[in-house]
């Protein structure tokens, strides 16, 4: 319970103003959306307050504006983190602090629920204080004495009327045992990958190539961001523990000599050496496992991929998912790199870059999906989108499918606050 935001970072970015709109890259032209930031500005507000981010409005200098400041104050770097926060402003970078959804109270850590602890990335937090959808949304909504929650539950099929212009019957396993479950409206969200999946699954006479698949776009145009992990290994002794509190947007759009959107850049949470043996890297001279994940900072670097019919989720015959994914705008997520490696070597100490990918074989592999997005792609056109632009299937009047599927680009920070963000618009359109 909680899908992916039980083990995200709590990185909760607002995609920039320019993301929604089309935006040429080296790679291509990312898409346009059917809605502008400035309706969404208003969810995107709400979901900040509900998911309890910290942060200073003003610093991130391709930032979007806003109408009000977050909710709380910045999560305050350690002292690494501060040394490289003040490096990379004498060089005239423009670092700031990432917007992070947990519960700390840096004033009185007596009260704080947050422990600022090392497993916040890639972990469920064990006492609760990350701002996951089940904490701050599931949990909250079962008070009430309309909501149930029904575990151990595999929705495997929706079945439609006669006439395949209504959803009326959601077929369960549950516990062995198969189940009919109905509703005035469904709400499909369960991740890009399997909500695809499911209205494929639910193909019928009247939906030949799945349900509300008339314009064949559902399962295509899979994103999940081109994205990598880079250790930067010095003689400084890293002794951070909570990591992820810096970011950096200086190449979001660009530069001089690259004139195309790089991506953005900013930490996970900290390696040690039992990550680190996992997979096999090669040893740094005269560094131990232990060694190099005590000296290194632990960069994370995220590009756009750009939607491609032909990268998609497809059923095999046995009904298994499948998802074909040929990566593409590299040249981006090339030069972000160069780009962190050059600001690297010219701050102060002795560097050796480690990428992280040369450890696994490659970078974020294809079963890394916490980014999956862009399967169920919303629009105005029912020929070149599966949904409206509130996330109704275009072609039934009471199925809404509210997950990173309608995203028609991925920008290129963590797809989780304009999820959220989302989901509270189509909410309010639900309610009226």
């Amino acid at each position: 319970v909680g899908g992916n935001t039980k083990f995200y970072g709590a990185a909760l970015f607002r995609f920039r103003e320019e993301d929604f709109g089309e935006l040429r890259h080296h790679g291509g032209m990312s898409p346009a959306w059917p809605v502008t930031y400035d309706e969404l500005e208003p969810y995107y507000t709400e979901a900040e307050r509900l998911y309890h981010v910290h942060g200073t409005r003003g610093e991130d200098p391709t930032e979007p504006f806003a109408t009000g400041p977050y909710p709380h104050p910045a999560i305050s770097h350690e002292p690494r983190i501060q040394e490289l926060h003040d490096s990379l402003q004498r060089i005239g970078r423009k670092p700031f602090h990432t917007p992070l959804g947990v519960m700390l109270n840096e004033t009185d850590r007596r009260l704080s629920p947050c422990i600022r602890c090392a497993t916040c990335d890639g972990h469920p937090c064990l006492v609760n204080a990350k701002a996951d959808a089940q904490v701050v949304g599931v949990d909250p909504a079962l008070e009430y004495t309309n909501a149930t929650l029904m575990t151990r539950a595999l929705v495997t099929k929706l079945g439609t009327n006669a006439g395949g212009t209504s959803v009326t019957k959601v077929h369960v396993e549950r516990d062995g045992k198969a189940l009919e479950l109905s509703a005035d409206i469904v709400v499909v969200s369960a991740g890009a990958i399997n909500s695809a999946a499911l209205l494929l699954r639910s193909a019928s006479e009247k939906h030949p190539r799945g349900l509300a698949n008339g314009s064949d776009v559902v399962g295509r145009h899979y994103m999940g961001h081109v994205n990598s992990v880079l250790m930067a290994i010095s003689t400084k002794v890293n002794a951070t523990v909570f990591q992820k509190t810096l970011s950096l947007n200086d190449y979001y759009f660009g530069d001089e000599k690259f004139p195309h959107p790089m991506g953005h850049i900013s930490f996970v949470g900290k390696l040690d050496a039992a990550t680190l043996s996992a997979g096999a890297p090669r040893i740094v001279p005269g560094f131990t496992l232990d060694l190099m994940a005590k000296h290194s900072l632990d960069f994370w670097l995220t590009s756009e991929d750009l939607p491609d019919p032909n990268n998609r989720v497809t059923l095999s015959k046995d009904g298994r998912i499948t998802l074909s994914y040929k990566p593409n705008n590299d040249e981006a997520h090339k030069q972000l790199t160069k780009r962190l490696k050059y600001l690297l070597n010219h701050l102060d100490g002795k560097w050796h870059i480690v990428p992280r990918n040369l450890f696994v074989g490659q970078r974020i592999p294809l079963a890394g999906v916490a980014h999956q997005n862009g399967t169920i792609r919303f629009g105005d056109d029912p020929r070149t989108s599966a949904l409206d632009r509130n996330c109704k299937a275009h072609e039934l009047d009471n199925l809404y499918v509210v997950d990173a599927s309608f995203f028609c680009s991925s920008g290129a920070v963590n797809p989780a606050l304009p999820i959220m963000a989302n989901a509270l618009r189509v909410g309010e359109h639900l309610m009226e």
